[in-house]
């Protein structure tokens, strides 16, 4: 299953929103506290908290539905006092969120509730049964493999103040590997990021390694925060996490990354969205942006075996009123609020004016 669209109204610093999404690659950009992981966060917590409530035992229910959902929002957005209703847009005569989202098939999910709500919400949906099939996927700015061991047992007994991204991620981590060999798919992805890290990735009782070549295994905690967070997607995919049916949410993926790093780790990003995976990027990074913009304009030339994969570069930027205002194109040279791009032109503008003067 695919998200096709969100809609929503009063939502945190938002006041209207209304996008449509690929299937395929989702590129999300922006200033900062422009909600840019508000976005995504909500389109996780949503279809998160739906498939736990769908793969739980026992009959579906509304009851069911509207609890998971409740205790997801309240996980990863972490309001005080557990609140939902402080998700609220708190500008003056905003009183009330209303959310929906929908998915490729026509399924949808709608909820609502005001600033006086604390652990409930209206909700109407027509999701099928098979949503629990879907698997979301979050992939927060900081890396947690080097702490699986622990992290997972200490969020269940202890109050920590980690959004609930990193303990469901920590879950996923928890998995064993798969019976049989990699699939074709699977190869092609792991191929990609096996030539960023000159390695691979293994697991023992929960630690994790990257085996290099040529040099042995080294602790998760020895190497590189960046080379951490491609190892965990590369567990994600040998252990199944991220297959066919999964909807990848990775925030800032440039995040302790070197620039050298970004097209190899777009094109195994294209690679994943080729196997099936709806992905969800957001960023600050001119390369990421660029690698994924060249994508979109020069993918598959003449060669018809490749899935040809559709891109969304939404754009969220603030307008004279200091109102969280939208654009979204199918290529990235057409957007006309680029703060990434907007931010380069003007490095380049004051690099020509110190080099040769006004005028």
């Amino acid at each position: 299953m695919k998200i096709s669209r969100l809609a929503m109204e009063n939502f945190m610093i938002f006041d209207h929103l209304d996008v449509n999404f690929s299937p395929d690659i989702n590129v999300i950009s922006g200033e900062n506290s422009t909600g840019k992981t508000a976005v995504i966060k909500l389109l996780y917590s949503l279809l998160k908290g739906y498939t736990e409530a769908c793969s739980s035992r026992g009959d579906v229910t509304k009851d069911k539905i509207e609890a998971a959902l409740v205790e997801k929002l309240q996980g990863v957005f972490r309001p005080d006092n557990d609140a939902v209703g402080r998700l609220v847009n708190r500008r003056q005569g905003s009183s009330h969120t209303d959310i929906s989202l929908d998915m490729a098939d026509n399924g949808s999910v709608k909820i609502g509730f005001g600033t006086k709500r604390e652990k409930h919400i209206d909700i109407e949906d027509t999701f099928p049964p098979d949503i629990q099939e879907t698997s979301p996927v979050y992939i927060p700015p900081k890396e947690i493999i080097s702490a699986t061991e622990n992290f997972g047992s200490l969020y269940s007994d202890y109050h920590i103040a980690f959004e609930e991204t990193y303990y469901d991620l920590t879950r996923l981590l928890e998995r064993p590997l798969r019976k049989g060999p990699n699939t074709s798919e699977q190869r092609r992805v792991l191929k990609s990021f096996e030539q960023i890290v000159n390695g691979t990735i293994i697991q023992k009782d929960k630690k994790f390694y990257l085996k290099v070549k040529g040099a042995g295994e080294f602790e998760m905690g020895l190497v590189s925060e960046g080379y951490r967070k491609i190892a965990t997607i590369m567990y994600l995919i040998l252990s199944g996490s991220l297959s066919k049916n999964a909807v990848l949410f990775w925030d800032e993926p440039e995040t302790n990354m070197n620039p050298k790093m970004i097209r190899p780790l777009v094109d195994a990003i294209i690679e994943l969205s080729r196997m099936g995976v709806q992905v969800f990027v957001t960023t600050h990074d001119y390369f990421v942006q660029q690698c994924f913009n060249m994508a979109a304009l020069y993918s598959n030339p003449g060669n018809e075996r490749k899935k040809l994969l559709k891109y969304k570069f939404l754009s969220l930027y603030k307008d004279e009123n200091n109102n969280i205002r939208f654009e979204q194109q199918e290529a990235l040279s057409d957007l006309t609020h680029n703060a990434v791009m907007e931010e380069f032109d003007s490095l380049y503008d004051r690099e020509q004016e110190m080099l040769y003067g006004r005028g």
